[in-house]
């Protein structure tokens, strides 16, 4: 027995070279497509197989098993689902923006289905497909041999189309990926006849040609800066969205109908997202589903329930589901077999340098076979003008080899020509024939000049590549499918919704809802109100305050959090309706409930979020002041407002600029009027001072700031629906801490003070009971009266029912509603 020979090397090592070995492998032949005609290993193999099988556009389908087989046992030493998945992608119109094979039979849908097997489905090679082994024989390419070389296979396609831009590709190689999108063949053929007439284009100037990314299921690119960094870097990140529509249906209803998604998003996985998300009250405005999609194109019909508003709808599916997604692109290729990031510019250079080599070696093939071809044709020319000595030579000659060398001794022929006068037939001898030699002689010299000239001349190969691409898309050329919106804001969704006044409530059980100011009819003076929302296990509405659509609302607990939110944000209700619960919006802790609400202008601005305030008060008696910015920076979960003792709770907050009066009132009808200037500015982890020294079984009842204290007026209103209006310059200005003074003489008639509000004569006011009704009347009804009064009755309760909220309403136009 022979002795075997070992070597040692150490694990390190040889896990080193393996590896390196496998990721070349992979990056070079797998994963990754040549930037010259776009295609990996795999997708080549399989359009040469067809190739080589004659399965082109005009001839018969034949069986996806037989091509499998041929890839698979000429090529391609990888399992047969590698090959038919490849197979199966080039022929969905999905998937790729110009198909390259036909294909008859199932090959999956949009909604992930998975092609039917091989052995029942047939294909073909599209037309397209053939553009790219055009001149394949013409040796314009190199050719390498396949795994057990027998056989020769190319290592790239001639490719005429720029496949690598319009049909884009993606691939995970090894530390290493590239995610390239297609683009519309009319926009890429422009571009590349742009660099060929100016090879020293900047990139802006190829994007005024390719403007944007063209992907096969259409949609909108959404803000066009990612696609500006794509083109000009080689990776960038391009928002793509859904196209939907709006359309009004019977009983004042809309429904949303959407009509393309986004790239490579299945239809059916989107459904389902959809569902989840009303099943889960994230989104609960939408009634209904359906696909009604058909072989005429996608339908997806989202019905809407009643009063909804479609434009928050469609912003929220854009913000939870994949109709809205982001393509990543990373323009990575083989170059010159090693993988390289390029800009568009370089991708367009590289495909028209292929191009170049392949008009240079086929012209060099044509030019060959033209000179051969000439060769032969000049000895044919000699024969015919020496007719009766080459017959009596070759007649005289004992065999073919004799009478070969006889004519090429006689007539200074090469060893070809004689051969070929040897094997003319006697039909050549006509004088109809010589002049076919004659004509074609004449043609074949004037395509040698032609193709010499070719091959002298870069001009003359730049015409024909931009001739061939001309061509093409005449042929191929088709309109874009995906719109652009250059700009992101173009496409607000509060350009959407009409920044008109809203009433918001919120009951005591945490519900809350928006109804249009319109909603309640202005009633008179001592009116019986009308119903305000339903009232469930003695619910009713604790809060309600007026704001507009696109303001910010800055939501204060009363253990003194704060949450944001955008008032169209809110769910729109009925007035009956009963809302949904705040813990669904906003992610407030269980124990903790919304005390008060501040609507705001904007959080984006620095000079307004710095020169204005927010000022607190608690129960206690305890006021804050803190600048807005502080809360210019939204977290979900929210963050701390104001330091609460355990025996105290937040009552309410403003929003001030700095130079206001403080009113508080207590629950024993006492007021207390302070300059804001009197409280500091602290920061939001802090407890604040003390504004109202209050006895005992008495706390605030409410917090009045006011700007302009000339002939302002404040109004009082007891829980037993007494109320009294007093000008503000009765309430003289303290020093906070103090007792204050009356604001209105309670008893047992009137009741404690339940609220204090600024009003003017213009202004409506809203007053909720306990019992859920509502009353809006105007304020000018109510005369102003000194403050130390008991008021008159504002509203007529019933029973033992108490006033639970007031707010008012700011008009801008008289209403004579009555």
């Amino acid at each position: 027995m022979a002795r075997e020979k070992i070597v040692p090397i150490t694990i390190e090592d040889e896990m080193q070279s393996s590896y390196i070995d496998y990721s070349m492998s992979v990056i070079v032949s797998r994963a990754l497509p040549d930037v010259r005609d776009g295609l990996k290993p795999v997708h080549r193999r399989v359009l040469y197989g067809m190739s080589d099988l004659g399965m082109l556009h005009n001839r018969n389908y034949k069986k996806s098993a037989r091509i499998v087989g041929e890839v698979l046992g000429k090529y391609h030493p990888h399992g047969d689902s590698a090959v038919y998945d490849s197979i199966v992608r080039m022929v969905q119109d999905f998937s790729l923006r110009y198909p390259l094979v036909d294909g008859q039979g199932n090959f999956g849908s949009i909604d992930g289905d998975s092609a039917a097997a091989m052995r029942y489905t047939e294909v073909r090679m599209q037309r397209i497909a053939e553009e790219m082994l055009t001149d394949i024989n013409k040796e314009t390419v190199d050719f390498q041999t396949n795994f057990d070389d027998t056989l020769q296979e190319p290592t790239v396609l001639p490719s005429m189309l720029p496949n690598l831009l319009i049909n884009g590709a993606s691939g995970i190689a090894v530390g290493m990926a590239t995610n390239m999108a297609p683009h519309n063949i009319t926009e890429v053929i422009n571009g590349v006849v742009a660099y060929i007439d100016n090879p020293d284009i900047e990139v802006s100037g190829l994007m005024e040609h390719v403007t944007a990314p063209d992907f096969p299921t259409g949609g909108i690119i959404y803000g066009y800066d990612g696609v500006k960094e794509a083109y000009e870097t080689g990776r960038g990140k391009i928002t793509m969205r859904a196209r939907a529509n709006i359309e009004e249906i019977r009983g004042n209803r809309e429904q949303i109908v959407v009509t393309e998604i986004p790239y490579q998003v299945n239809k059916t996985t989107l459904i389902q997202k959809i569902a989840s998300l009303v099943q889960d009250d994230k989104v609960d405005e939408i009634s209904e589903i359906r696909d009604e999609s058909d072989r005429d194109g996608m339908r997806i019909v989202i019905i809407l329930k009643r009063n909804a508003n479609p434009g928050i709808v469609l912003n929220q599916l854009y913000k939870y589901t994949q109709m809205q997604q982001t393509f990543g692109v990373i323009s990575l290729a083989l170059v010159k077999g090693r993988p390289k990031v390029m800009s568009l510019k370089e991708l367009i250079y590289h495909f028209v340098e292929h191009r170049i080599e392949v008009i240079i070696r086929r012209t060099i093939y044509d030019l060959d076979q033209a000179e051969a071809r000439a060769h032969i044709l000049e000895g044919l020319k000699i024969a015919n003008d020496n007719l009766d000595e080459v017959i009596k030579t070759i007649r005289a000659a004992d065999s073919p080899q004799e009478a070969n060398e006889a004519l090429r001794r006689q007539f200074a022929l090469t060893d070809l020509q004689a051969k070929a006068i040897l094997d003319m037939r006697l039909q050549k001898l006509t004088g109809l024939e010589r002049d076919k030699i004659e004509l074609e002689y004449s043609d074949i010299v004037d395509k040698i000049t032609e193709y010499r000239g070719i091959l002298s001349d870069r001009n003359k190969q730049t015409d024909i590549i931009k001739e061939e691409l001309l061509d093409i898309k005449d042929r191929y050329g088709d309109g874009r499918r995906t719109e652009v919106i250059y700009s992101a804001e173009d496409f607000n969704v509060e350009d959407m919704i009409a920044d008109e006044d809203v009433v918001v409530t919120i009951s005591n059980k945490g519900f809350i809802k928006r109804m249009a100011v319109s909603g309640y009819r202005r009633q008179k003076r001592g009116g019986k109100g009308m119903k305000g929302t339903t009232t469930k296990d003695e619910e009713y509405v604790e809060h309600l305050f007026v704001a507009t659509n696109h303001n910010y609302i800055l939501f204060f607990t009363e253990k003194g959090q704060c949450y944001w939110l955008k008032v169209y944000e809110i769910p729109e209700g009925s007035r009956l309706s009963r809302g949904r619960a705040i813990v669904n919006l906003i992610d407030i802790d269980k124990d903790d409930s919304i005390k008060t609400f501040v609507p705001v202008k904007t959080l984006d601005d620095e000079e307004y979020i710095n020169n204005h305030y927010i000022i607190m008060a608690t129960k206690g008696g305890q006021v804050k002041k803190t600048t807005l910015e502080a809360y210019s920076r939204p977290r979900r979960d929210g963050i701390i407002a104001i330091n609460i003792k355990d025996d105290d709770s937040l009552l309410g907050a403003s929003l001030t600029d700095g130079d206001s009066s403080v009113i508080l009132a207590n629950r024993k009808g006492r007021a207390i009027r302070f300059s804001e200037e009197d409280v500091r500015d602290m920061g939001r982890n802090t407890s604040g001072v003390k504004g109202m020294s209050l006895g005992k079984n008495n706390e605030l009842v409410d917090m009045v700031v006011i700007k302009n204290t000339h002939e302002a007026t404040v109004l009082a209103i007891s829980e037993n629906g007494y109320g009294k209006r007093s000008l503000v310059e009765e309430y003289r200005e303290q020093s906070r801490g103090g007792k204050g003074v009356i604001t209105l003489k309670v008893t047992k008639k009137t009741g404690d003070l339940i609220a204090l509000k600024e009003v003017s004569d213009k202004d409506d006011l809203m007053v909720i009971t306990e019992g859920g009704k509502v009353i809006r009347m105007n304020c000018g009804g109510i005369r102003t009266m000194g403050r130390n009064t008991q008021g008159v009755r504002i509203m007529r309760l019933d029973g033992e029912e108490q006033i639970a909220a007031v707010t008012r309403v700011v008009n801008e136009e008289e209403d004579d509603t009555v």
